[in-house]
């Protein structure tokens, strides 16, 4: 049973801040990837918001409630662990990408996310739910057409990184809702384990380098605290106030936000096919996450699941 107050405008609030902070993860990264190579930046990247969070954490008078349940820990570090990959997945698919596409791919984590239930939790699938696949699928491939060779292993990454962010998030929810583990501690160890993946993984690989220009730091340091710091902290907290699926339909308008950063800061749009494939991929995620949501308020209606 969910704990926390529900209040709808604050879920709506909190989900619309924290996509468009997250969409900023899309333009700084894909500039700081131009110096840094991807496991040196992922390894900044979750360095720099560990200590952003843990400031935030001392500032909030929330120390205290850092020493998590043991009964939980598993679940915390798997969070940590899915995190750490799937940054080294998805900012290694993004210096193959335009940014604008990238996040059209990520889009891909409903679809993701249903199958995961349906392998994973026993789910039902939905009939109404083959349209919108299809044309998500039908958006890719329409992206991938003529262009496999060079964008086809940038795709493959972003997607297994969407995998990542499906199980991480139905973990999250799960945590801040039964756990009462308020969001900014569950953000921080979020990425602060995934500092500790990523790291191991440097050490074994040796691929850390750090012999870039300042800017590429700075651009660095700025992107770690609006994505992977603050747009979490505010995500967590909308599971406080709003259902999984809400949020989700919130999230699926990121690409949105990418589009107009990535052509004033970095001056850069999707080729024209990609953009028509990232459009049904969008039409597809938006459709598909609606239907998600109208099925979790029809169960509710008849009593037989708990709608937040």
């Amino acid at each position: 049973m969910n704990k926390f107050k529900n209040d709808p405008l604050k879920g709506l609030i909190y989900s619309l801040m924290s996509t468009i902070l997250l969409s900023t993860n899309f333009i700084t990264a894909k500039y700081a990837l131009e110096g840094f190579n991807p496991e040196t930046f992922s390894l900044l990247w979750t360095l720099s918001a560990s200590i952003y969070s843990l400031t935030l954490i001392f500032l909030t008078n929330n120390f205290k409630k850092i020493f998590i349940p043991g009964k939980i820990h598993n679940k915390i570090i798997l969070i940590g662990l899915v995190t750490g990959i799937g940054m080294i997945l998805g900012w290694s698919g993004l210096a193959r990408l335009d940014p604008s596409f990238a996040s059209f791919l990520a889009r891909f984590r409903p679809v993701i996310t249903i199958l995961l239930s349906i392998i994973f939790l026993k789910e039902r699938f939905i009939a109404s739910e083959i349209i919108p696949i299809l044309i998500i699928i039908t958006g890719a491939f329409v992206s991938a057409i003529g262009r496999w060779d060079t964008i086809g292993v940038g795709m493959i990454l972003v997607l297994l990184s969407a995998c990542m962010a499906s199980v991480q998030m139905l973990i999250a929810k799960m945590i801040v809702n039964i756990h009462r583990v308020p969001s900014i501690i569950l953000s921080f160890y979020r990425v602060f384990i995934a500092f500790i993946i990523i790291l191991l993984w440097n050490i074994i690989t040796g691929k850390m380098k750090f012999d870039v220009q300042p800017n590429y730091y700075q651009v660095t340091f700025l992107g770690a605290f609006l994505g992977p710091c603050l747009s979490w902290i505010l995500m967590y907290a909308s599971y406080s106030h709003w259902d999984l699926s809400r949020s989700s339909i919130i999230s699926m308008s990121q690409p949105l936000f990418v589009l107009p950063m990535a052509y004033f800061i970095l001056r850069r749009l999707p080729a024209t096919r990609g953009l028509y494939g990232g459009v049904l991929i969008l039409i597809g995620a938006f459709w598909l996450t609606w239907i998600q949501f109208a099925e979790r308020r029809k169960m509710e209606t008849i009593g037989k699941i708990e709608f937040p």
